[in-house]
């Protein structure tokens, strides 16, 4: 197992182009060293990348699972070889082992935190383990929200660098991995034809677009539910239909929620939702299909595939729940593509490193990393793809320095 793990991690580190180049440039220099950074991500072979390039830049770190069903054992063995890295997680952890975890990140006494939907972030603060951090970085949305909740509520303790607001992130990340790691997962759960089906996406942010397309170019027939009245319209603009779940999943053949919002598939859906329909989530946690009322509305249930449960409910209609509500594209598959984590763990190589030489000025706040950062990761990417672009000109340069840009 740990051979094959260190031959996988491998193979991701060949597409992750701009990783590596930040890792060869400041391997010299160890900005990091003697710094101790706990990380609670997914871990995959593009996050053992970044735990080995945070070392190699002179970091200490430690590691624990941002979901219990995302984890890949046979990286967890290979990392746990590696000197100054140690990994707290297996696939399938219980949730008082999931907590117990993170508190072994905490007990490290980190300088910095790495999160992946905010719960290393929460529990440092609601057990006051944040003495000694300098800041933070976090890489979803979903996190994100929650550390602005913690901001203007006037309880966070540290400064925190939302990764997931940086363009070379969101753009990318968000809406071309998860449109591409989610067919993955769903196909590999299932292995059903997409060409013909109904497939409705809940939530048109960045992640439902990329779900969205993948879906339609995947030949489906694709529906878009909303509660945003402006991301609705530009739905409407891109070509979907849009309407109510209500009446969208009465002929939905796939439902795939991205919302980041509890309770987006619930009873009054399921009482009308089609026989045979597929329900899977694609946002971080395990909230957006109501599964208590799944379960109260079943007369059986039983795992007939590999991360797919079959509920019968009362009336002989079948819903198939994939990955027991958790993310589809990690629990089923192997998440994002190597090429597109590559810009999302460069941020956060960089945002360690600029929290580190900020830590004066920065304040208990959500910060965005500067767009120095993002266009810097962007023109490695474009180079590491032989791909050249223009240099502005004399006036153009005079405008974006009048305007600010």
């Amino acid at each position: 197992m740990r051979e094959r793990g260190r031959k996988r991690i491998k193979w991701a580190s060949r597409r992750m182009p701009v990783l590596m180049s930040i890792r060869e440039d400041y391997s010299q220099e160890k900005p990091l060293k003697g710094i101790r950074i706990a990380a609670c991500l997914h871990i995959t072979t593009e996050t053992a990348n970044l735990a080995l390039t945070l070392r190699d830049m002179g970091a200490e770190v430690r590691l624990c699972a941002s979901n219990p069903l995302s984890t890949q054992d046979d990286v967890v063995a290979a990392l746990n070889e590696e000197e100054g890295i140690e990994v707290y997680a297996r696939r399938g952890e219980s949730e008082e082992e999931y907590y117990a975890n993170i508190r072994k990140c905490l007990a490290f006494k980190p300088h910095i935190t790495v999160d992946d939907g905010g719960d290393l972030t929460v529990v440092a603060h609601t057990e006051g383990q944040y003495e000694g951090i300098i800041g933070g970085t976090e890489e979803t949305t979903t996190g994100v929200r929650r550390l602005r909740e913690m901001e203007s509520e006037g309880v966070l303790k540290y400064p925190v660098i939302a990764v997931n607001d940086s363009k070379t992130k969101y753009l990318f990340d968000n809406r071309y991995g998860t449109g591409q790691s989610t067919v993955d997962g769903i196909l590999r759960a299932t292995n059903v034809l997409l060409s013909g089906k109904v497939v409705v996406v809940a939530g048109y942010g960045w992640v439902g677009r990329g779900i969205a397309m993948r879906f339609r170019g995947m030949g489906a027939r694709v529906i878009i539910t909303e509660i945003d009245p402006i991301k609705a319209l530009e739905a409407v603009h891109d070509g979907y239909d849009v309407m109510p779940m209500y009446e969208a999943i009465k002929g939905a053949d796939l439902v795939i929620t991205a919302t980041g919002e509890p309770d987006v598939v619930r009873r009054e859906h399921l009482e009308v939702a089609k026989d045979g329909v597929l329900l899977a989530n694609a946002g971080h946690f395990d909230v957006e299909i109501n599964l208590r009322d799944l379960g109260a509305m079943a007369e059986s249930v039983s795992e007939i595939r590999r991360n797919v449960k079959e509920y019968v409910l009362k009336d002989g209609r079948r819903v198939y729940l994939l990955c027991e509500g958790r993310l589809a594209n990690l629990c089923a598959a192997e998440g994002h593509p190597a090429e597109v984590m590559d810009l999302s763990f460069s941020n956060q190589a960089l945002a360690a490193v600029y929290l580190l030489r900020n830590r004066e000025r920065l304040k208990p706040a959500v910060y965005t990393l500067p767009d120095v950062i993002d266009e810097d990761v962007a023109q490695r990417k474009l180079a590491s793809m032989g791909i050249r672009i223009d240099e502005p000109s004399e006036a153009q340069l005079r405008r974006r320095w009048t305007e600010g840009t």
